[in-house]
């Protein structure tokens, strides 16, 4: 057995690697995957000096449990909480720095290691009744929370159906402490084993949830766009430029700066200060204020700018109408990507949800009132748009402070304008990374408004549909990188190696099935958005290619949620990087221009694109060594363990 603390050996024959003198000996994982960058130390070293006076007059505690809990439960050393709303058709990086467990996700945790445990017969099975688990289910999911309920004690009542190899008897249902413990035991003897059917039924459970909650998010879009299709072909080919150019020059900015706060939220709070929680959210809402000055100013005077770059006058005039009017809605955007982050790091992940459950319907409502029943046509349309961009931040506002979340928020405070240099400096990798993907789109928006105003027409209606479809395998994907990084953080490589084969097939399923729904149904979707003739067959024609694509994209999503499960997102970004720039871009063009293909050559490079990811992607998990992922692990966890000990003298 290993000494404790010491690297994990890798016993000969289980490396996984057939061209291990090719390839370095081990998965090199970026640095802020073995501690917390010193960037987002610096943050909140500022933040608690400066606030430690005012602590100190209101007599406000830091509860540490959380962080204390987070060290002990090996399942959950890679929490992977997410921005719920990313509906594109592309795969996004994600943050380079990874958050601290929450409640939420511990308690989670909890119930996974026991549950494991029971399957292999370490942990008798629970005795409670069906009717009792599903009472016990809907009573969680009325109260905000997945929590397994484990007793925190040992009762007289609680029922004692096993024993230990020494003796002990086990309860059914052991406290969370008996549960580590076990687990330790477990991991070092070997005993643990899972099987596909375990981890096909785990990643349903983890993506169900957000495949309705990113659908539920891009309804708002799906519905502006239902609603400009039944206006005409003019007005459909102009809302898909502004919408692309609203998305590359705000959208996609404020999303990629926003992700630093899921590593600053969730750091504050679990360290103790969660009154940092609510700072830092508001920091970054002012400055992406700020930044949207400029943005406002561009697109005030975009027509010129749109005229330019499509060759029809009056496509350009309504786009820049559309995003004349979108600016009203840009505080919401920057609000709601702030609010969402804030709630996540609290483990209030079903917030969001609450909120589109009642923000998406209310969209639909204003798209039909604005457009249709006041007349105000194409600018109604917009201006719905706009505002349930405001409504969205006002109802996560009203369910923090009537529902759960209100502990992290002390009110508004001058702190929140200074200490910007080093949260600008956390924030801009990940911000560059994503721009420099979705770049790729607006490329591609650009260049089919040269073929005319049908062909621009069309292209709204296929992005709308893939960006729809990528809802579903984007959550699967996430699901993949939580459970195959918790899985290896507990020293389970066997069990992450079938998580990301179950994973791998299961994207591969999704991808049919896409794959025959847009086939076999491509007019009556295009019918949908538009009753225009014309338009229908153009973008009939053109979703066959986007149906074949639906298996790459599937495919490329599930194998960037698993590279990122072993710390390698860093990987997956420069091959999309590659994929797009010098695979989809080239081919695509070359195709439309060239060989006269125009919006099915565009179509074809971008899927050609997602082939050449899934293909690097895919190719590097195979070769790849899984177990020295796990020593990597290891070593992260030891370094938290310093860091830990170091934070009460830090703070």
């Amino acid at each position: 057995m290993d000494e404790p603390g010491s690297p994990r050996a890798i016993p000969d024959g289980r490396r996984h690697s057939l061209l291990h003198n090719l390839l370095p000996e081990s998965l090199p994982l970026p640095p802020s995957f073995l501690e917390t960058s010193p960037a987002v130390r610096e943050i909140l070293q500022r933040d608690i000096g400066e606030c430690s006076s005012d602590d100190e007059e209101s007599g406000s505690t830091h509860d540490h449990s959380s962080t204390q809990e987070g060290g002990e439960v090996k399942l959950a050393f890679h929490p992977n909480g997410v921005a719920y709303g990313c509906g594109y058709s592309m795969v996004p990086m994600q943050g380079f720095d990874l958050p601290v467990p929450n409640p939420h996700e511990i308690e989670e945790s909890v119930a996974a290691e026991l549950e494991l445990l029971r399957d292999n017969d370490i942990v008798p099975h629970s005795s409670r009744t069906r009717q009792e688990s599903v009472v016990e289910h809907l009573r969680n999911a009325f109260s905000g929370g997945s929590h397994d309920h484990l007793p925190t004690t040992r009762t007289e009542t609680s029922p004692l159906l096993g024993s230990d190899d020494d003796g002990t008897e086990i309860p059914s249902t052991p406290p969370p402490q008996v549960v580590h413990e076990l687990w330790e035991e477990a991991v070092l003897a070997g005993k643990l084993r899972t099987s596909w059917q375990r981890e096909a039924k785990t990643l349903v459970s983890y993506s169900a949830p957000l495949i309705a909650t990113f659908l539920l998010h891009y309804s708002v879009t799906i519905g502006s766009v239902l609603t400009v299709g039944r206006l005409g072909m003019l007005e459909l080919a102009a809302v898909n430029l502004a919408t692309m150019t609203a998305s590359i020059t705000c959208y996609v900015p404020v999303q990629g700066l926003s992700t630093c706060l899921d590593t600053l939220c969730s750091q504050a709070y679990g360290s103790g200060h969660k009154h940092l929680v609510g700072l830092q959210a508001q920091r970054m809402t002012w400055l992406l204020w700020l930044l949207m000055i400029p943005i406002a100013v561009l697109w005030w005077f975009s027509e010129p700018i749109l005229a330019s770059l499509v060759p029809d006058a009056d496509t350009a005039r309504l786009a820049a109408m559309y995003l004349r009017i979108l600016i009203l809605g840009m505080p919401g955007v920057a609000a709601f990507e702030s609010g969402k982050r804030f709630v996540q790091s609290q483990g209030l992940f079903r917030a969001t949800t609450y909120t589109l459950l009642i923000g998406a319907p209310l969209s639909f409502l204003q798209n039909w009132l604005f457009a249709f029943k006041f007349g105000w046509n194409f600018a109604g349309a917009a201006l719905a748009m706009a505002v349930t961009q405001n409504l969205l931040p006002l109802l996560l506002a009203g369910y923090v402070w009537l529902v759960d979340g209100s502990q992290c928020w002390n009110g508004f405070s001058r702190r929140a304008f200074g200490n910007w240099g080093p949260m600008i400096k956390l924030a801009l990798p990940g911000m560059i990374m994503i721009e420099a993907q979705f770049s790729v789109l607006e490329i591609l928006t650009i260049a089919a408004g040269q073929f005319g105003t049908a062909k621009l027409a069309a292209q709204s209606v296929l992005v709308t549909v893939t960006s729809a479809s990528f809802n579903i395998p984007f959550p699967l994907a996430i699901a993949a990188s939580t459970r195959i990084a918790n899985l290896i953080g507990a020293g389970l490589s066997d069990g992450a190696r079938v998580t990301a084969k179950v994973a791998v097939i299961s994207a591969g399923i999704v991808g049919l099935t896409n794959l025959t729904l847009l086939s076999t149904l491509r007019f009556h979707i295009a019918g949908v958005f538009t009753d225009d003739d014309q338009v229908i067959s153009i973008a009939a024609r053109v979703m066959l290619v986007c149906a074949l694509m639906q298996i790459f994209d599937a495919l490329a999503a599930v194998s960037h949620g698993i590279l990122r499960g072993v710390g390698q997102q860093v990987i997956g970004g420069y091959a999309n990087l590659f994929a797009y720039y010098f695979v989809a871009l080239p081919v695509g063009l070359t195709t439309a221009f060239t060989l006269g293909w125009q919006l099915a050559g565009l179509w074809t490079g971008l899927t050609a694109g997602l082939a050449m990811v899934c293909v690097l992607e895919l190719v590097y998990l195979y070769y790849s060594d899984w177990e020295a992922a796990v020593i990597q692990a290891e070593r992260r966890m030891r370094s938290e363990d310093v860091n830990q000990e170091l934070k009460p003298a830090r703070s």
